[in-house]
Protein backbone atom coordinates (compact mmCIF):
# COMPACT_ATOMS: atom_id res chain seq x y z
CA UNK A 1 0.00 0.00 0.00
CA UNK A 2 1.63 3.47 -1.29
CA UNK A 3 1.35 6.67 0.59
CA UNK A 4 -1.42 9.26 -0.34
CA UNK A 5 -4.38 7.08 0.11
CA UNK A 6 -4.55 3.50 -1.64
CA UNK A 7 -7.86 2.15 -2.92
CA UNK A 8 -8.67 -1.44 -1.85
CA UNK A 9 -7.15 -2.91 -5.09
CA UNK A 10 -3.57 -1.84 -4.09
CA UNK A 11 -3.60 1.35 -6.37
CA UNK A 12 -2.41 4.41 -5.30
CA UNK A 13 -4.16 7.68 -6.30
CA UNK A 14 -3.17 11.33 -5.53
CA UNK A 15 -4.51 15.03 -6.32
CA UNK A 16 -1.44 15.86 -7.96
CA UNK A 17 -1.34 15.46 -11.76
CA UNK A 18 0.98 13.17 -13.07
CA UNK A 19 1.36 14.99 -16.01
CA UNK A 20 2.42 18.56 -17.21
CA UNK A 21 -0.44 18.96 -19.73
CA UNK A 22 -2.09 21.86 -20.03
CA UNK A 23 -5.73 21.92 -21.36
CA UNK A 24 -4.62 23.52 -25.04
CA UNK A 25 -2.28 20.75 -25.50
CA UNK A 26 -2.49 19.20 -28.64
CA UNK A 27 -3.31 15.40 -28.02
CA UNK A 28 -0.24 13.76 -29.97
CA UNK A 29 2.77 11.30 -28.64
CA UNK A 30 4.74 8.84 -29.46
CA UNK A 31 4.10 4.85 -28.64
CA UNK A 32 7.56 5.32 -26.48
CA UNK A 33 6.37 8.33 -24.41
CA UNK A 34 2.60 6.55 -24.01
CA UNK A 35 3.96 3.34 -23.21
CA UNK A 36 6.39 4.44 -20.60
CA UNK A 37 3.45 6.71 -19.12
CA UNK A 38 1.41 3.17 -18.27
CA UNK A 39 4.42 1.16 -17.59
CA UNK A 40 3.92 -1.61 -14.76
CA UNK A 41 0.58 -1.81 -15.61
CA UNK A 42 -0.29 -3.99 -18.09
CA UNK A 43 -0.38 -8.29 -17.84
CA UNK A 44 2.16 -9.88 -19.40
CA UNK A 45 1.55 -13.44 -20.39
CA UNK A 46 3.15 -16.28 -22.54
CA UNK A 47 6.57 -13.85 -23.82
CA UNK A 48 3.83 -11.31 -24.47
CA UNK A 49 6.07 -7.84 -25.08
CA UNK A 50 4.00 -6.45 -27.66
CA UNK A 51 0.61 -7.16 -26.02
CA UNK A 52 2.00 -5.42 -22.86
CA UNK A 53 3.70 -2.41 -25.36
CA UNK A 54 0.21 -1.87 -26.43
CA UNK A 55 -1.58 -2.33 -23.04
CA UNK A 56 1.25 0.23 -21.28
CA UNK A 57 0.52 2.91 -24.29
CA UNK A 58 -3.32 2.34 -24.03
CA UNK A 59 -3.15 3.21 -20.67
CA UNK A 60 -0.47 6.07 -20.56
CA UNK A 61 -2.42 7.39 -23.08
CA UNK A 62 -5.59 7.54 -20.72
CA UNK A 63 -3.58 8.79 -17.75
CA UNK A 64 -2.22 10.87 -19.88
CA UNK A 65 -4.91 13.01 -21.71
CA UNK A 66 -8.32 11.20 -20.29
CA UNK A 67 -6.50 12.43 -16.38
CA UNK A 68 -6.82 9.25 -15.06
CA UNK A 69 -5.94 6.07 -16.46
CA UNK A 70 -7.33 2.34 -15.82
CA UNK A 71 -5.87 0.18 -12.89
CA UNK A 72 -5.53 -3.06 -15.27
CA UNK A 73 -5.19 -3.40 -18.91
CA UNK A 74 -4.72 -6.67 -21.19
CA UNK A 75 -4.23 -6.77 -24.58
CA UNK A 76 -5.41 -9.81 -27.29
CA UNK A 77 -3.84 -10.17 -30.87
CA UNK A 78 -5.93 -12.07 -33.38
CA UNK A 79 -5.12 -12.28 -37.26
CA UNK A 80 -6.14 -8.59 -37.87
CA UNK A 81 -7.48 -7.23 -35.13
CA UNK A 82 -6.34 -6.24 -31.46
CA UNK A 83 -8.38 -5.79 -28.62
CA UNK A 84 -7.45 -3.97 -25.20
CA UNK A 85 -9.36 -4.68 -22.55
CA UNK A 86 -9.37 -1.93 -19.51
CA UNK A 87 -10.66 -2.28 -15.75
CA UNK A 88 -11.34 0.54 -13.72
CA UNK A 89 -10.40 4.50 -15.01
CA UNK A 90 -13.45 6.46 -14.56
CA UNK A 91 -12.73 9.87 -13.23
CA UNK A 92 -15.17 11.14 -9.96
CA UNK A 93 -16.96 13.57 -12.48
CA UNK A 94 -17.97 10.20 -14.28
CA UNK A 95 -18.80 8.71 -11.02
CA UNK A 96 -21.00 10.60 -10.16
CA UNK A 97 -22.92 11.22 -12.91
CA UNK A 98 -23.15 7.43 -13.12
CA UNK A 99 -24.59 7.52 -9.70
CA UNK A 100 -27.53 10.10 -10.78
CA UNK A 101 -28.58 8.17 -13.58
CA UNK A 102 -26.60 9.70 -16.43
CA UNK A 103 -24.96 6.91 -18.20
CA UNK A 104 -25.71 7.39 -21.46
CA UNK A 105 -24.02 11.38 -21.16
CA UNK A 106 -20.59 9.66 -19.87
CA UNK A 107 -20.52 7.26 -22.85
CA UNK A 108 -20.98 9.88 -25.45
CA UNK A 109 -18.37 12.19 -23.81
CA UNK A 110 -15.90 8.66 -23.94
CA UNK A 111 -17.06 8.85 -27.73
CA UNK A 112 -16.60 12.22 -27.91
CA UNK A 113 -12.90 11.82 -26.59
CA UNK A 114 -12.08 8.90 -28.74
CA UNK A 115 -12.72 10.69 -31.71
CA UNK A 116 -11.15 13.70 -30.94
CA UNK A 117 -7.57 10.97 -29.84
CA UNK A 118 -8.19 9.18 -33.23
CA UNK A 119 -5.10 9.64 -34.78
CA UNK A 120 -2.83 9.60 -31.25
CA UNK A 121 -4.28 6.51 -30.69
CA UNK A 122 -3.74 4.60 -34.28
CA UNK A 123 -0.51 5.96 -34.79
CA UNK A 124 0.81 4.55 -31.76
CA UNK A 125 -0.60 1.26 -31.81
CA UNK A 126 0.95 1.39 -35.99
CA UNK A 127 4.08 2.49 -34.58
CA UNK A 128 3.88 -0.46 -32.09
CA UNK A 129 2.92 -2.92 -33.97
CA UNK A 130 4.61 -1.95 -37.33
CA UNK A 131 1.80 -2.20 -39.31
CA UNK A 132 -1.14 0.11 -41.11
CA UNK A 133 -4.07 0.93 -38.72
CA UNK A 134 -6.96 0.79 -40.61
CA UNK A 135 -9.99 1.53 -38.15
CA UNK A 136 -10.35 1.81 -34.52
CA UNK A 137 -13.73 2.03 -32.11
CA UNK A 138 -13.79 2.26 -28.70
CA UNK A 139 -16.76 1.29 -25.79
CA UNK A 140 -17.05 1.49 -22.29
CA UNK A 141 -19.73 -1.04 -19.78
CA UNK A 142 -20.24 0.59 -16.32
CA UNK A 143 -20.83 -2.44 -14.18
CA UNK A 144 -18.03 -3.08 -13.75
CA UNK A 145 -16.15 0.27 -15.74
CA UNK A 146 -14.45 -1.79 -18.23
CA UNK A 147 -13.14 -0.08 -21.85
CA UNK A 148 -12.59 -2.22 -24.59
CA UNK A 149 -10.35 -0.49 -27.68
CA UNK A 150 -10.88 -2.26 -30.82
CA UNK A 151 -8.13 -1.57 -34.13
CA UNK A 152 -8.35 -3.83 -37.31
CA UNK A 153 -5.48 -3.98 -38.66
CA UNK A 154 -4.09 -3.87 -42.37
CA UNK A 155 -1.80 -6.89 -44.50
CA UNK A 156 1.61 -5.80 -44.15
CA UNK A 157 2.50 -4.51 -47.83
CA UNK A 158 6.12 -3.17 -46.93
CA UNK A 159 4.56 0.15 -47.09
CA UNK A 160 4.85 3.36 -45.44
CA UNK A 161 2.04 2.16 -42.81
CA UNK A 162 2.36 5.13 -40.21
CA UNK A 163 1.28 7.67 -43.51
CA UNK A 164 -1.19 5.28 -44.16
CA UNK A 165 -2.41 4.94 -40.46
CA UNK A 166 -2.95 8.91 -40.14
CA UNK A 167 -4.57 9.22 -44.02
CA UNK A 168 -7.47 6.32 -42.38
CA UNK A 169 -7.92 8.26 -38.94
CA UNK A 170 -8.62 11.69 -41.20
CA UNK A 171 -10.38 9.86 -43.61
CA UNK A 172 -13.37 8.54 -40.69
CA UNK A 173 -13.61 10.88 -38.01
CA UNK A 174 -16.89 9.67 -36.31
CA UNK A 175 -18.97 11.49 -34.19
CA UNK A 176 -21.20 10.44 -31.45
Amino acid sequence: MGTGGAADNGTVRSSEPRYGATMTEVPRDDAAGLTRAGQGVAEIADGGALRAAISNAMVGMKAKWYGKGPERARTYLADDHVFVVMEGGLTRNEETLLAAGEAEAVRQYRLLFQATMRETTMTTLAELTGRTVLDYHSQIVFDPPRALEWFVLGTDDGGDHMAATREAATRARPRP
